[in-house]
């Protein structure tokens, strides 16, 4: 990869892997598998659009993704959805999605295929022969096998594993890695908005807690997790708190509508995430990217994720930025209060060196 410039932080690479192809006017394939992903390549698609480059959008029925994606205006086509809890049948929808963005992108005439661990892109991309330029962040997901061993570029936050790459078969000459976690690469630009709340429908005077289940179908998520329930109903014991439910899938909210309560909300909608987590005094998800992005955004933020802890979990966690509650003995030691002030913590120059990494992927 060229020298960063000196505004940029240096990502930590391997040697060149010779010349570069040239870099204007490369025509992209990124693909959008879940909603954060939008969150994450809105800026990264904005910059490379800036430096000249043609970008195409694919997206997946699954989450908010495509809720999120017409909300910050990314023009992208659907294409196929999520296989649900059932290994086998999350296997056929995966292959039968290649399947279809192969067809998709047959004839397209694709430069780089660039996405955040889409399997699906990945495997499509390699029967085509498109160069794949893949992102991830979370170490325990084991089908991160088949994207790192296509990929002809891995990006990868600094406190990733590296018996982890070895171990999915990242070739080390291919791996880049950034600083801090992902949220704040598309976070630096975020700028809050004072009448959120106010905007949504949400109560000044209340202690706003944003909510959201476990993913109990994923392959890295033990299937139970009770804590969650008894956290809500700590949580709704406080009078004065008042709590934003944002269900991962439909059927967590239909659950729950079974025992509606007056102080829980669930929006009808997909709202705008940084603004919510940014105004939220208290942040308490079953893992991911909610909790990162809270976390960046300086908000209390609690973990009750039950599987093997990511490394940027735990990084955050051990500068003071997250905590972990891992069982129900551990409720109590959720405090639901006002919080007091609020500080972003984020980095454009790390949002410039992945768009570097990416554009010399070969190099």
């Amino acid at each position: 990869m060229r020298a960063c410039q000196p505004d940029l932080v240096p990502l930590k690479t391997a040697p060149r892997l010779g010349r570069c192809p040239t870099l204007c006017h490369m025509k992209i394939w990124i693909d959008l598998a879940n909603s954060p992903q939008v969150l994450f390549f809105r800026p990264i698609l904005q910059e490379l659009e800036r430096r000249g480059h043609t970008l195409v959008v694919t997206s997946r029925h699954f989450a908010q993704t495509i809720p999120l994606a017409d909300r910050y205006g990314m023009r992208h086509t659907p294409v196929g959805g999520h296989g649900g809890k059932r290994l086998s049948k999350i296997g056929v929808t995966l292959f039968s999605r290649a399947l279809r963005l192969l067809q998709f992108a047959r004839g397209g005439g694709y430069d780089l295929a660039l996405s955040h661990n889409s399997y699906a892109q990945a495997l499509a991309a390699c029967v085509l022969r498109i160069p794949i330029v893949t992102a991830m962040d979370y170490e325990h997901q084991p089908a991160n096998h088949i994207a790192f061993r296509l990929a002809s570029r891995v990006i990868v936050p600094e406190c990733f594993p590296e018996a982890s790459l070895r171990a999915f078969g990242a070739d080390k000459r291919r791996v880049c890695r950034y600083e801090g976690v992902k949220e704040e690469i598309y976070l630096a630009d975020f700028m809050p908005q004072p009448d959120f709340l106010r905007s949504v429908g949400l109560p000044p005077d209340k202690v706003i807690v944003a909510m959201r289940p476990p993913g109990t179908w994923g392959l890295y998520n033990h299937p139970e997790n009770p804590v969650f329930d008894q956290v809500l109903q700590h949580v709704l014991n406080h009078k004065e708190s008042y709590v934003v439910f944002l269900p991962r899938v439909a059927s967590q909210a239909n659950e729950l509508q079974h025992r509606s309560h007056p102080n829980v909300w669930i929006p009808p909608r997909a709202l705008d995430g940084p603004n919510l987590l940014y105004h939220a005094d208290l942040v308490i998800s079953g893992g991911g990217t909610m909790n990162r992005e809270a976390a960046v955004l300086g908000t209390p933020t609690y973990s009750i994720f039950n599987g093997r802890l990511a490394a940027v979990d735990k990084y955050l966690m051990a500068t003071g930025r997250m905590k972990h509650i891992p069982s129900v003995e551990d409720v109590p030691l959720v405090e639901v209060r006002r919080k007091q002030g609020c500080a972003a913590a984020t980095s454009k120059g790390t949002l410039l060196g992945v768009v570097e990494a990416i554009e010399h992927w070969n190099g």
